[in-house]
């Protein structure tokens, strides 16, 4: 059976397939991320697992440089982030100069979300609650 893709990458809606309320998390990687205004803040270049409490912790967000040179990565709460099945990307409610200060981390030097202060602060800087 051949899948046809309608929701950012994932396979159409059937009574044998997923749908969009559960989807396989590569299918999401390289969705670009608007604000409410309709301004690209970037793409997601990976979703991140509690692999502990069975939940997405996570998405880390690609912005700036070019062909993944010189990005600034930041993580996003999973529940900041809105799919817009219609226009097939995320919606985080937050302005580009709220972003240009948000958190940020380098490749080489990721963030430890097991670390409940820095995961808090994550989640109180995009006015979330913990997961946890």
């Amino acid at each position: 059976m051949e899948h046809q893709t309608n929701i950012v990458g994932g396979p159409k809606a059937s009574a044998t397939g997923p749908g969009p309320e559960i989807m396989a998390a590569d299918t999401l990687e390289g969705n670009d991320v608007y604000n409410a205004a309709g301004e690209e803040l970037g793409s997601i270049q990976d979703i991140m697992i509690d692999v502990p409490r069975g939940r997405v912790a996570y998405a880390v967000l690609s912005r700036g440089g070019i062909l993944g040179m010189g990005d600034k990565l930041h993580a996003i709460p999973w529940h900041a982030l809105t799919l817009d099945t219609d226009r097939k990307c995320f919606i985080l409610n937050v302005d580009k100069e709220a972003l240009k200060n948000a958190p940020g981390f380098d490749k080489d030097d990721w963030p430890r979300m097991a670390d409940e202060s820095w995961a808090r602060d994550l989640h109180k800087y995009y006015n979330q609650d913990p997961y946890w």
